[in-house]
């Protein structure tokens, strides 16, 4: 068994409407957030061997802001341009050629593509946790799953297990 933990970047500010979709930071309530989100990594004891994020500066940011919670781990830190706005199946390329040896891998990215994703592989788990997270993914909301396969090279995208589904709302 392999797992992956998708983690949408935390809440984006628009403050500066002639900034770049791609140069947009977090606001005050992503900064608080994320941190958030990394803590619950930590209590999960997600210890990932690759971060997989999308160079966007706000999955950046969330990145920074979990990194302490993870750095114990010293995962393989790995940016990928194609993350960007990525759909499912070019999340699955990227994991599957940039994380070929990994056994747990923490991918950041955006909606609707990480929540596509999601709702893909997790076919089992808690029902409550499936519809809720199916429902919706916000901002800085973190979804584990359990896959087949004894690495993401090897990775099986059907019967993917929802061990844990979590937002920020949930912890505060």
């Amino acid at each position: 068994m392999i797992q992956l933990a998708l983690l949408r970047h935390a809440k984006s500010s628009w403050d500066q409407p002639q900034l770049d979709d791609f140069d947009r930071p977090l606001n005050e309530r992503g900064r608080r957030a994320a941190p958030i989100m990394g803590h619950m990594l930590a209590s999960l004891k997600f210890a990932p061997d690759v971060v997989l994020c999308s160079p966007a500066k706000r999955t950046r940011e969330t990145l920074e802001a979990v990194a302490s919670d993870i750095a114990s781990a010293k995962p393989a830190v790995r940016f990928d341009d194609q993350l960007y706005l990525a759909t499912p199946d070019t999340m699955l390329d990227c994991l599957r050629k940039g994380c070929a040896d990994a056994k747990r891998v923490l991918l950041i990215g955006h909606n609707p593509g990480l929540h596509a994703l999601a709702a893909t592989l997790a076919q089992s788990g808690d029902p409550a946790q499936l519809v809720r997270m199916r429902d919706h993914f916000p901002t800085a909301a973190l979804a584990i799953i359990s896959l087949g396969g004894a690495s993401f090279g090897a990775m099986e995208t059907t019967g993917g297990h929802l061990e844990t589904y979590v937002t920020p709302k949930d912890r505060t």
